[in-house]
């Protein structure tokens, strides 16, 4: 079986220059090795080659032009994760009200199995869903200020409390166990189709962990993906074999939920941000072309024209 070994700093930027990275600063780029951890770093690297086995850099490619796609990814993580927590702040808002307004306020009424889809096929998941919830209850009850003071209190947690302490997953769970109508109506606040809201709540929470792990981000690709839509119509996004080359399962197509689910204010000054550091690294790469960047990414050349649709 194949070790991995302890490397040096020293023999880390060795190991960088053997397969042809050029290094300008010794001390700088040690620095941020030791700050950094050559491991994420070195994750960047495919950008630089001229195909994903390849093993040498592209001629005259620099660490600063790496550590430049490195930091770029770190910014454009920082920002999709913060308009994804409005998205879920928004979405637990939406269903707690929901749920509550129909079913009641206590956990007892609210976690009730009757107020669930009641499909035989779906009753598994439902039981498992609730149980998650019941163990956040449980978990977060005395340890969580908010539903320590409703338990202090009242003896209860709402349910408008209780989505504070669920992750985005669970969350997307819940959507999808909802009665048909509840979950239409949860829906229609978005303009959406019932199973669209549920795919994309499930990409949002792939997102979200990916960003709060602080994995890399601008060439992930998720498992599933989202319906074909306007948007990937009207921008002309070319296709290949009938599949749209660009806004299914890449970061792309998180730009296009969020259009569907943010505020026209927060989507233009969450596009103007994004664009802001792509400009910002296009005047630090010259290696490889800007187009080849948004290719990785997922991004069409117009990209930014989704603000006006």
């Amino acid at each position: 079986m194949l070790k991995k070994i302890f490397r040096s700093i020293e023999e880390q930027i060795e190991i960088l220059e053997s397969k042809g990275l050029v290094i300008n600063d010794y001390e700088k780029t040690s620095n941020i090795l030791l700050r950094e951890n050559y491991f994420f770093l070195s994750g960047y690297r495919h950008l630089f080659m001229e195909n994903y086995k390849d093993n040498e850099f592209i001629k005259g490619t620099t660490f600063e032009e790496l550590y430049a796609v490195f930091n770029f990814d770190r910014r454009l993580r920082n920002i999709m994760f913060g308009y994804i927590l409005i998205v879920e702040n928004n979405m637990k808002s939406i269903i707690s009200y929901q749920l509550s307004k129909k079913y009641g306020y206590k956990e007892k009424d609210y976690l009730n199995l009757e107020n669930f889809n009641q499909d035989a096929l779906k009753a598994r998941q439902v039981h498992d869903v609730i149980n998650k919830m019941k163990r956040q209850i449980r978990v977060n009850g005395q340890q969580h200020s908010a539903t320590m003071h409703y338990l202090s209190n009242y003896g209860y947690i709402p349910m408008w409390i209780l989505v504070k302490v669920l992750s985005l997953g669970i969350v997307s769970e819940l959507y999808s166990i909802l009665k048909v109508e509840d979950a239409r109506m949860i829906a229609s606040e978005y303009g959406l189709e019932v199973d669209t809201l549920g795919i994309y709540l499930s990409v949002l929470a792939n997102f979200r962990n990916l960003c709060a792990h602080e994995d890399i981000l601008y060439d992930h690709r998720t498992q599933k993906e989202i319906p074909s839509n306007k948007y990937h119509q009207k921008l002309n996004i070319p296709m290949t074999d009938g599949h749209y080359d660009y806004g299914k399962n890449d970061l792309f197509a998180l730009i296009i939920i969020l259009k569907c689910l943010l505020t026209d204010d927060e989507f233009r000054e969450m596009i103007y941000s994004v664009g802001y550091e792509m400009d910002v690294l296009d005047g630090k790469v010259n290696t490889v072309p800007l187009s080849k960047i948004l290719n990785k990414v997922g991004f069409p050349d117009n990209w930014r024209e989704i603000v006006e649709l």
